[in-house]
């Protein structure tokens, strides 16, 4: 059996772009409620790609779920908001700079039509050089990183990695080479915080590539999506996993009013499909080798049921939506919890910790339910339960350390 005193525990995140950070925000809200003793802002290792690489900084830095629930809804600390232009800022200079473009590639094609008329037409000399003058894309993320960077130099926090009280990784795709890149690594630890969360979050199409030390990054989902390997590569016993982004079957869809088809709805709905459909089964297979890769290690993953299409139609990004999306991860989760509590119990208590049943079979209790909370918080059978749970791993951690016997005291001399 796994020692608590031992077991180092970490946190996966995956990206979905505004909506995926506002699912793991409830999601890390269920698990704090429903596991005694769980602090998601106290774990060891901390491993976030795209929007889940924001989530995993703040975490890092000590900020929780709660804290993150209330700025959702603009209770908390006013810095802790992103405000929508910070996510839709038009790439300005990245249109002028394609626009200046433009004069020597029409030059460049009329030069190859006139050297070589028989073998290419204007139109096509015009057709390979014009996509060098396309923006590569439409909005720029600089300001979430300026916003960011603000937050984490702010009452005791830190941008640097090295000043982390605890490990934290942010994954993004080396361009050029599609290679994966783990920031916080030895070899780029020295990269800001904010800067490798802008290179991680930079969605192919919407953000235009972020530039770090003369290379080229992209959202690190164009090539896995949770990347649990660096947290269990890094000794995490205890892992959670939470990943937002899956395809959507519609076969038996759980929610009233959604009937037509996936096509109905135009190529944004296909590619969007196609995409999840992609990373998810590239996702699947990597967690089936963990458990040959990583015996000790257990995992617990969440994510939303493919049959419950909302949260796939959802706007992502949509500032509108937020309190929906995140309420119905974090009941999402409790029902996710509630059915699989045998389980994820048994996987928690060789670690030290266990499910709170009473907050998992409450069907009614809601994240932003002040009251539910405030009532569970109060409740005096479950405050001596989490006593005992921390006592308990106290004397675990005792009895893990080493016995040595004390040297023996010089004789006096009569």
């Amino acid at each position: 059996m796994k020692s608590a005193s031992a077991a180092k525990t970490g946190l996966a995140c995956a990206g979905g772009v505004i909506e995926g950070a506002l699912y793991e925000i409830g999601t890390l809200c269920a698990l704090e409620d429903s596991i005694p003793g769980l602090d998601m802002a106290g774990l060891d290792v901390y491993v976030g790609v795209s929007s889940g690489a924001l989530i995993s900084s703040l975490l890092a830095n000590g900020i929780s779920p709660r804290t993150m629930s209330r700025a959702v809804v603009s209770q908390a600390d006013p810095l802790l908001n992103v405000k929508p232009e910070m996510l839709f800022t038009p790439a300005l200079g990245e249109y002028a700079y394609r626009l200046g473009r433009l004069p020597a590639v029409v030059w460049k094609a009329m030069r190859t039509q006139v050297a070589r008329p028989w073998d290419i037409s204007l139109f096509g000399a015009l057709a390979g050089g014009l996509s060098s003058a396309l923006p590569v894309g439409l909005f720029t993320n600089d300001p979430l990183e300026q916003h960011i960077a603000a937050i984490l130099s702010s009452k005791g926090r830190t941008n640097d990695f090295r000043s982390l009280q605890r490990t934290l990784r942010i994954v993004a795709m080396h361009l050029d080479s599609a290679e994966v890149t783990t920031f916080g690594d030895t070899d780029t630890a020295h990269v800001p915080i904010s800067k490798a969360v802008q290179a991680s979050t930079a969605l192919p199409g919407f953000y235009c590539p972020v530039e770090i030390d003369g290379t080229h990054y992209i959202d690190g989902v164009a090539r896995r999506t949770v990347h649990a390997s660096v947290a269990l590569e890094a000794g995490v016993q205890l892992l959670f996993c939470i990943n937002p982004i899956v395809p959507v079957d519609l076969r038996d869809a759980i929610v009233e009013g959604i009937e037509e088809q996936l096509v109905a709805r135009g190529l944004p709905a296909v590619l969007s499909q196609t995409f999840r459909a992609l990373i998810y089964s590239r996702m699947n297979t990597g967690f089936r080798t963990y458990d040959y890769a990583y015996p000790d290690a257990d995992l617990i993953r969440i994510e939303p049921r493919v049959e419950d299409p909302r949260l796939f139609f959802s706007n992502i990004f949509s500032f509108s939506n937020r309190y929906d999306v995140c309420e119905y991860a974090y009941r999402s989760t409790l029902d996710y919890l509630h059915a699989n509590a045998e389980v994820i119990d048994r996987k928690l208590r060789r670690h030290g910790f266990r499910l709170r049943r009473s907050v998992t079979d409450d069907t009614t209790r809601r994240l932003f339910d002040t009251g539910s909370a405030a009532a569970a918080a109060g409740d005096p059978v479950e405050q001596a339960v989490e006593v005992l749970d921390r006592l308990d791993r106290t004397l675990d951690r005792i009895a893990e350390r080493p016995k040595t016997r004390p040297k023996a005291e010089p004789a006096e001399v009569l």
